[in-house]
């Protein structure tokens, strides 16, 4: 199991890509936070951003990535995989159901 994280500007635009990559069967779950603030560069620039922070479970985590960075309104999204190192039996069973 994994979690890839990505950020995108608003709720609307965080639900439409929850919804695709869930009917999509790409991730089990999507959570939507909203509520982030982001500092970084672009460009050369300092920015500083509100935005919504997506959690999204996933048992194929390179299909998930690939189909984001096609359907991602981002130039250059955020996508960071994190692997988790332990996930409940029932949890897992349940994701597996979900996207298999």
């Amino acid at each position: 199991m994994y979690v890839l994280l990505t950020t995108v500007e608003g709720r609307r635009e965080a639900e439409r890509l929850a919804r695709r990559v869930v009917g999509e069967k790409l991730a089990s779950c999507v959570t939507v936070l909203p509520g982030a603030r982001s500092f970084y560069f672009w460009k050369g620039k300092r920015e500083e951003a509100g935005e919504v922070l997506l959690l999204m479970k996933t048992l194929s985590p390179k299909r998930l990535m690939r189909r984001l960075k096609e359907i991602h309104p981002y130039e250059v999204p955020e996508l960071l995989v994190l692997r988790a190192s332990a996930v409940s039996e029932e949890y897992l069973r349940w994701a597996r159901e979900v996207v298999e």
